[in-house]
């Protein structure tokens, strides 16, 4: 059965397409989440918010609309580790320093940073890696601030087209930037990237943009032109569009992951990097679609 959460049960506003003119009201993100775990995991959603290996949160503070994705690295289940255990901890620090305050609308890497040094700190040791990234809206300035570590990422669209999208952090191929926690005998032979080395970006947002979070389940499968094609569906601002249109795009990326004759855009990737790929990457998939719209308490 495929789980769709949605978050934001209050009067919200929009106009799709945007709004241009600066106004003294506060904004808010109205969002849903959809997605998928791959293998036996698939359409069920963990307790925490985590499909399959990936993991989110949805946060709301009265000065800031906060969420955020992570994907556990599988790599780690060939030593016994379940690969989800660290991404839904850091997801779930991130989201409780949040609900606590404990966080500036500004600086989104905070975040990441003060939840990854909380799990280092643990009596009992969480081993893992997790790629993350967090997505702030300040309520009041009406700007979006940004941390992507890895590749998991956003995209902002406005009027049909792509106008703010993050960069993707990859040490080689398929190798990204990622958070993680090593047993004291694999220190320094784990790779480990600081959370002050995720990309952060800033920049305003307009009543109607659309905002879409995702892990890199839904990027390795599924290009620019595919997902704003199903965004083209979403046709108002009502919690059963977007949690339609959410489930629409997690869908049509799962389905295109298992796909062997699919020139995928992770397959494309990876010819680019001189190797003889084809097909659809299986992944978990995590998808959070948000409209910006005007906040009513």
């Amino acid at each position: 059965m495929l789980s769709v959460l949605s978050y934001g049960r209050l009067v919200a506003r929009a106009v799709l397409g945007g709004l241009s003119q600066t106004d003294s009201r506060d904004y808010s993100l109205v969002t849903a989440s959809c997605g998928f775990g791959k293998d036996f995991r698939k359409g069920i959603l963990k307790k925490g918010m985590c499909y399959g290996d990936d993991a989110c949160f949805i946060a709301r503070h009265r000065s800031a609309d906060v969420l955020g994705v992570a994907d556990g690295v599988g790599g780690w289940r060939d030593y016994g580790v379940d690969p989800s255990q660290f991404s839904g901890t850091l997801m779930r620090t991130c989201e409780r320093l949040v609900k606590e305050g404990r966080f500036v609308p500004s600086s989104p890497v905070g975040i990441l940073t003060t939840s990854y040094y909380e799990l280092l700190q643990n009596k009992v040791p969480l081993l893992g890696s997790s790629t993350a990234c967090i997505v702030v809206l300040d309520r009041r300035s009406h700007r979006l601030h940004t941390a992507n570590l890895g590749d998991s990422g956003f995209l902002v669209v406005r009027g049909g087209e792509v106008v703010h999208r993050s960069d993707e952090q990859q040490h080689y191929f398929n190798t990204p930037f990622q958070l993680s926690i090593a047993p004291p005998e694999a220190e320094g032979v784990v790779l480990s990237d600081s959370p002050e080395a995720a990309d952060s970006t800033s920049f305003d947002v307009q009543l109607g943009d659309i905002i879409l979070t995702a892990t890199d389940g839904l990027f390795d499968n599924m290009p620019d032109y595919m997902i704003l094609q199903e965004l083209k569906k979403l046709k108002n601002t009502n919690y059963e569009s977007i949690q339609q249109t959410a489930r629409s795009i997690a869908e049509q990326a799962h389905e295109l992951a298992y796909d062997p004759n699919y020139m995928s855009p992770f397959a494309q990737f990876a010819c680019d990097n001189g190797l003889n790929v084809r097909g659809g990457k299986p992944d978990d998939i995590t998808v959070l679609l948000s409209i910006v719209a005007e906040y009513t308490d």
